[in-house]
């Protein structure tokens, strides 16, 4: 009898097999992928859908702003009346070879339920240098064209010798806002003033409380630059509290594009020497940091004007993220934030300088300039001693070249709204999420099954007769 072969059949089966376990594989290698990294983003979407973003304020932004506030909203409806911006005389960003383009930046035209200032002269559109632009990342979906930007300066509070004899001073705090985004952009101002200011009426502006100020906000075409100014009034007694620091954010959002995009910058509040008095004089220079955050020197002359000889010391108070970090001798650190300096004699008519190194962390500097204060001293031989303190002004590179932007979904110099990404706020998976996982599941699932049927048939193929057994002859 002939011989029955069955390893085609077999054959076969394995084929069918293989096909299926290569198959299956490549169907979880290529899903798995696509669903690990479309889920976060789904995700995304879906919280910032469910938590639009925030203003400066901490207060919600629609996607599409709205023309009038909800009921539960400070924000005033009107904005603060604007000025003619300062003249550019130096490039702001640490890229001075980038060309800046210019564009005539005018006046905004408020909106239409904004009355026109009477404070606020007629504007004509100079021809200014728009600073480089600094916008923020887009969000997701959003074309790239549609850029949102929007930058921010600010001028110290600057007082003069009549601050001594006045029992408050009125002081004017200018503040400059440039679109450097792509498309016309709604951008809303807010403000935080130290102890012993306080707003003197600005228009369009509302407080909120803890020092905190809302304003309205301007409708700015791509490449608008324009100032407002802030009217503040400042306490006779606030200069027992230097050294005084603000700060100014803006936030900008348009229509029909996600997310928004943020910028800020402090401003110090500088006071002259004083109070007045006779037989001593005070002088301190400004701390300026470069873009690479080097420790800087801070100088301070300590005059003698009496008729006698004196001995001096100087004080320095520094704000929070600012130190002295290696006093120089005859210097010694009371704390953190103040240094004390016995100088020695200063003979009649004469002064003193110390420099004194002065380092700030990386917070610090973003969010300068800000203000120090140094208290002189000096007491003569015979006679009642005499004081004098005085701020200076702490400015920083890296606060006029870091663009500060929290667009939402995307993400803009690593500030992010992560921390509610992903979670539904009882803190479990959201729906986007569960299904994803599920894919995950049933990918593995058939990955797994492939296995197990090629594991049968090998099996079965080693366990039968390596050869048929012969058929019985005739």
């Amino acid at each position: 009898m002939a011989r029955v072969d069955v390893r085609p059949v077999r054959r076969v089966a394995d084929r069918r097999v293989a096909v299926l376990l290569a198959a299956s594989i490549a169907f979880g290698v290529a899903a798995l992928p696509g669903w690990a990294t479309a889920a976060p983003a789904v995700a995304r979407a879906a919280v910032a859908r469910a938590d639009p973003p925030v203003d400066p304020a901490g207060e919600p932004v629609d996607e599409t702003p709205p023309v009038e506030p909800t009921a539960t909203d400070p924000t005033p409806t009107e904005a603060p009346p604007t000025v003619p911006p300062p003249s550019e005389t130096t490039a702001p960003a640490p890229t001075p070879t980038e060309p800046a383009a210019t564009t005539p930046a005018g006046p905004v035209d408020p909106p239409a339920t904004t009355a026109p200032a009477t404070t606020a002269p007629s504007l004509p559109p100079p021809a200014t240098s728009a600073p480089p632009p600094r916008p923020s990342a887009p969000g997701t979906g959003a074309p790239a064209p549609s850029r949102l930007g929007v930058r921010v300066s600010t001028e110290d509070v600057t007082l003069t010798e009549a601050y001594w004899n006045a029992e408050n001073t009125t002081a004017t705090l200018r503040v400059t806002v440039t679109n450097t985004g792509e498309v016309a952009e709604l951008i809303r101002l807010s403000y935080t003033l130290p102890a012993g200011l306080t707003d003197a009426g600005t228009p369009g502006c509302a407080e909120a409380g803890g020092g905190e100020h809302h304003c309205g906000g301007w409708q700015a075409a791509p490449g608008d630059r324009f100032s407002a100014l802030v009217k503040v009034r400042v306490d006779g007694a606030a200069w027992r509290q230097m050294p005084l620091s603000g700060a100014v954010r803006v936030s900008a959002s348009a229509p029909g594009v996600a997310g928004s995009a943020e910028d800020n910058e402090g401003f110090a509040v500088l006071f002259p020497p004083g109070p007045p008095v006779p037989g001593i004089s005070l002088d301190a220079d400004g701390v300026a940091f470069d873009i690479s955050g080097a420790a800087s020197e801070l100088g301070v002359r300590l005059g003698n004007t009496g008729k006698a000889d004196a001995a001096g010391r100087i004080e320095v108070v520094l704000p929070a993220g600012v130190t002295v970090p290696t006093p120089p001798p005859g210097c010694v650190a009371l704390s953190p934030a103040r240094t004390r300096c016995d100088v020695g004699t200063v003979p009649a008519g004469g002064a003193v300088t110390v420099r004194l190194p002065v380092s700030a962390t990386a917070e610090a500097q973003r969010e300068a300039p800000l203000a120090g204060a140094v208290i002189g001293r000096v007491d003569p031989r015979s006679g009642q001693a005499r004081q004098l303190q005085m701020s200076f002004r702490i400015t920083a590179a890296a606060a006029m070249s870091t663009p500060i932007a929290t667009p939402a979904p995307g993400g803009s110099q690593g500030v992010l709204a992560a921390a509610g990404v992903g979670s539904d706020p009882a803190g479990g998976l959201t729906s986007v999420q569960r299904s994803a996982v599920v894919l995950i599941v049933v990918s593995v699932l058939l990955v797994v099954l492939a296995l197990v049927l090629a594991t049968t048939s090998l099996r079965r193929r080693l366990a039968g007769p390596a050869n048929p057994a012969p058929a019985p002859s005739d």
